[in-house]
């Protein structure tokens, strides 16, 4: 008996080593991911390299068919359409072309318009270098309750998760959260906490202004985090004339609410004065924080779990001269949690800071990317960052500094080095706005017609 357990012993020993080694082997030989970094974490990855970024795009008035439209690139460097336009489709009208988002199973994108509220809902599973418009939900306003403005659009499992910016009441920043199936149907709607009405959750500072913006959660702790920005009387305004007017300029929100998660019920109210913008989440297991930027203040905080487990917000770094107002808008989390990046609107510049301790971040790099620059795209390997420059219609810079692109730059640590630019004016596409990534290894039933 003793042999026998011996025996036993040592095999099961062996077979542990065994599958051990093979875990391994299997971690080390995976190719790296190389997904955008500011993805839902329920949404499917790209593991290699990215075929083409999806650009949602503003129709301009008087360049070529003037419609909002999605523009297809394709970025895979042995392609031999590397950096070239390879599809447009046209949507009908121009709607305020802004923000998109995966479904989790990634087979279809949703992308909003900022003034007449309709979302289109794009297949890019069939034929991932030529998407189709799948469906267009022309009901949002009714169907939320009167949430105005669909800006960002999240994946959850089986649901996506979208933030207004305004209401069909007064237009102002007050507005909701909304969910709808992955079929396109309205599930729910969640409205931000007021002073009015809290909806449960405690307010930690001065404001409680119900305003909308981003959405990104962190399912391990729980969380979900929303920001704040205007509604559609002040985004739908010319910039230069809102800026003149004090009155507008006091209709933009100055909090940052946490949420629970699985009960979508707000908890926290936290003061983060000068419209907060993009949300990015750290990704190691061990990282319970986040970032986000203020436009108007220029700087960055940190909302985080301190711990007791209670959530805090805290202001940890400038943005270049707060004093000049440059504009902080788009910003990207590399993978790594150790790099952020963060672009400002009004001198073309995108910045580097160094987050390895989050409460100190450091500014490591600096680089003018165009006149204007707006959204950025960081690749999951660190290696590729990608750049547009439209911010809204009506806020994009005039005349010969109205630079409408994509770019794309290889990092190596130290450097930015552009490997393709395309002129969207010159190519008749109209304002370059937010990239979605896209891939054929994501659709295996897929095969490409091969040359």
């Amino acid at each position: 008996m003793n042999n026998y357990l011996k025996k036993s012993t040592l095999s099961w020993a062996r077979l542990v080593q065994a599958f051990a080694l093979t875990v391994t082997t299997l971690v080390i030989s995976a190719p790296v991911q190389a997904d955008e970094t500011c993805q839902s974490p329920y949404m499917a990855k790209i593991v290699g390299q990215e075929d083409f970024v999806y650009v949602w795009t503003l129709g301009m008035q008087g360049v070529g068919d003037e419609q909002d439209k999605l523009v297809t690139v394709d970025v895979n460097p042995k392609s031999a359409k590397y950096g070239k336009v390879i599809n447009s489709l046209s949507v009908g009208g121009r709607n305020e072309a802004h923000h998109s988002g995966f479904t989790d199973d990634r087979k279809y994108l949703w992308a909003g318009g900022l003034d007449t509220n309709k979302i289109f809902i794009f297949d890019v599973h069939t034929d991932p270098a030529k998407p189709k418009l799948y469906k267009v939900i022309t009901d949002f306003v009714a169907k939320s309750g009167g949430v105005v403005g669909p800006h960002t659009t999240y994946a959850l499992p089986g649901r996506m998760l979208i933030t207004g910016l305004s209401n069909n009441k007064d237009h102002g920043g007050r507005t909701a959260l909304v969910e709808y199936s992955n079929s396109g149907e309205h599930i729910v709607t969640h409205w931000n906490p007021t002073d009015s009405d809290l909806r449960g959750a405690v307010k930690t500072g001065k404001y409680a202004d119900g305003y909308g913006y981003d959405v990104r959660v962190l399912p391990r702790r729980n969380a979900m985090i929303s920001s704040s920005f205007t509604g559609w009387n002040n985004y739908m305004m010319d910039f230069g004339k809102m800026l003149a007017d004090p009155e507008a300029m006091k209709h933009f929100g100055n909090t940052v609410v946490q949420w629970d998660l699985h009960a979508r019920q707000p908890k926290k109210i936290f003061d983060v004065p000068g419209a907060p913008l993009e949300i990015r989440c750290a990704w190691d297991p061990n990282h319970n924080y986040c970032f986000t930027t203020t436009a108007l203040t220029s700087k960055i905080w940190l909302i985080y779990e301190d711990k007791q487990g209670e959530w805090q917000a805290k202001d940890v770094a400038d943005i270049g001269d707060p004093s000049k107002i440059p504009l902080p808008v788009d910003i990207s989390i590399q993978s790594d949690d150790n790099m952020l990046w963060v672009n400002t609107f009004m001198d073309g510049k995108t910045r580097g800071f160094d987050i390895s301790d989050p409460f100190n971040p450091k500014q490591v790099f600096e680089q003018k990317i165009g006149s204007q620059v707006n959204m950025v795209s960081s690749s999951w390997d660190g290696k590729r960052l990608y750049y547009t420059s439209s911010l809204l219609a009506n806020w994009d810079k005039k005349d010969k500094d109205n630079e409408q692109y994509l770019k794309l730059f290889s990092w190596d640590g130290k450097k930015l080095t552009e490997q393709f630019s395309i002129d969207f004016v010159k190519e008749k596409l109209g304002r370059a706005h937010q990239m979605r990534f896209g891939a054929y290894s994501l659709y295996a039933a897929f095969q490409p017609n091969k040359p």
